[in-house]
């Protein structure tokens, strides 16, 4: 069974660049404090990494 990442948003999308409310978008998250719950790959690792800022990992 492969590991799972609790993704949480926690800033908001407001005032970032696009590209960021894209990736975000991307990893399923739509609203403030909202998680979703993704498998660990490196390609979710990556858009993680790009906003990582915004948002936090468990």
């Amino acid at each position: 069974m492969s590991t799972m990442l609790k993704i949480t948003l926690v800033k908001s999308t407001i005032c970032t660049p696009k590209k960021h409310r894209d990736v975000v978008s991307g990893l399923g998250l739509t609203k403030l404090n909202q998680s979703v719950q993704r498998i660990d790959s490196p390609e979710i690792r990556g858009m993680i990494n790009k906003v990582s800022h915004l948002l936090s990992v468990e």
